[in-house]
């Protein structure tokens, strides 16, 4: 049984990590601000600390250089978010043994912790439950029925318990990172750590340090890893000398029978960032042993409302809140955008619309402009024709409002076929206002 402080401004993450490091047999001191946090690391000298990189009166860099200078024993894990991984790789300069970025699995932490204190695997985590926000604690899945995801699921399969590098090519956004780490958790090392780092998230200096140690310390990712899983991503921003040196580290710890296996991904054609010598040819065929192409989501629109459903049980896991329905006519509008940000921009549009409804349904209404924004209407095509839109000058605004008004909803009614039903949804409008402003009778509702 080891000492364990953890330093957390965030109640629920707090609660979740004491959770884990009790399961694992550790005595546990939590605490939510910086001072608490030092005065406890200086009367208990623990074994390991876990600190987060912002907390509101402390900065954890600064948490980690007193801890290093009063308890030099002692093991820091960072726990910080992906726009800071910068920083968290910094301090391990300063003497952090590792860093684990939020929302973090439950197992990856479970094993940063034990191979901090230089333990073995412990048995599984009992089941964990937080009410707010707590990072997730179920396998990674693909989402999709689509024939491209049935493909690559296939072929996850079929690799999966071998050691052969994989390039994951694909758009941003497509969930390259999910496919990863799906092939770590379907493999014979899904028990040993999975280690991501974005090669365009760190400077050339910090990132050849994370790649093979710091300060000459050994202290590697890949070292760190474990028998796991390292996941380079976005490598074709990785700068030509750190390329070189990765290539000579491929071959040496073929040699030496280093054990991790190594996944990389990229949204660029590195066939053609060979041609242009922004990449090493002897690298690429070390790396792209099994490539794995993602088509971007424009591709597979079939996967679509599949992905929705994923998001919205998601989202309601994370608020502990009853999961949210979404209109068919809202749900037929993110069917048919073309989605150049791929899944991410699919979860951040549904995000929002589950931040902007007001009761537990989302309407079209609740959807981002540019989701619901049609861009055939007739000022648009009289725009591009170059043809003259005359304005009323001289007439009241509300005059003038009362007709674009009326413009609109007749466009709307017109790419719904004539539905008012539909189009009174698609509006964020009850029938009856509808038809008010269309000046109509209600008792004329007959018709969809």
């Amino acid at each position: 049984m080891a000492k364990v402080v953890i330093i957390d401004d965030e109640a629920s993450i707090l609660e979740l990590m004491s959770q884990v490091c009790r399961s694992l047999g550790h005595e546990v001191h939590a605490r939510q601000t910086g001072a608490e946090g030092l005065q406890t690391l200086g009367q208990l000298k623990p074994e390991l600390l876990i600190v987060d990189l912002h907390i509101g009166d402390v900065n954890g860099l600064e948490i980690i250089q007193q801890c290093r200078s009063t308890s030099p024993q002692t093991a820091i894990i960072m726990v910080t978010g992906h726009s800071s991984v910068e920083t968290a790789v910094e301090a391990m300069r300063l003497g952090a043994f590792d860093y684990i970025a939020k929302p973090f699995e439950l197992t990856d932490l479970k094993l940063t912790i034990e191979h901090a204190l230089g333990q073995q695997p412990a048995p599984p985590l009992p089941s964990t439950s937080s009410s707010s926000n707590p990072p997730s604690s179920r396998p990674p899945q693909l989402v999709g029925e689509s024939a491209a995801i049935q493909k690559i699921s296939s072929l996850i399969q079929r690799v999966a318990d071998t050691d052969s590098p994989v390039l994951l090519e694909g758009e941003f956004g497509v969930g390259k990172q999910l496919i990863a780490r799906v092939l770590h958790q379907s493999s014979r090392r899904h028990a040993a750590p999975f280690k991501a780092i974005q090669c365009s998230a760190l400077s050339a200096d910090l990132l050849e340090a994370e790649l093979f140690g710091h300060d000459q310390s050994h202290n590697s990712i890949f070292t760190r890893t474990r028998g796991g899983t390292v996941h380079l991503a976005e490598i074709h921003h990785m700068p030509m000398h750190i390329q070189a040196q990765l290539n000579a580290y491929l071959d040496q710890a073929t040699e030496s029978g280093a054990s991790f296996r190594l996944i990389t991904s990229t949204s660029q054609h590195l066939d053609e960032a060979i041609r242009n010598g922004q990449f090493r040819e002897d690298l690429y065929y070390k790396i792209s042993v099994v490539p794995v192409h993602i088509p971007p989501l424009r591709e597979r629109r079939e996967d679509i409302a599949l992905l929705i459903q994923n998001i919205l049980r998601e989202q309601a896991l994370r608020s502990g809140s009853p999961m949210k329905r979404i209109e068919p006519y809202a749900s037929e509008f993110l069917q048919k955008y073309p989605w150049p940000g791929n899944i991410s921009e699919l979860r951040n549009a549904v995000e929002r619309a589950c931040a902007m409804s007001e009761n537990d349904t989302i309407q079209p209404a609740d959807l981002p402009a540019k989701v619901t924004q049609k861009s055939d209407t007739s000022a648009a095509t009289a725009s591009s024709n170059h043809e003259p839109i005359s304005l009323p000058i001289g007439s009241t605004l509300d005059s003038f409002v009362r007709v674009q008004e009326k413009l609109f909803i007749n466009e709307t009614l017109k790419y719904n076929n004539g539905s008012r039903e539909k189009t009174a949804s698609m509006l964020g409008v009850s029938i009856a206002t509808l038809y008010r402003k269309m000046e109509l009778n209600v008792e004329r509702r007959t018709t969809s």
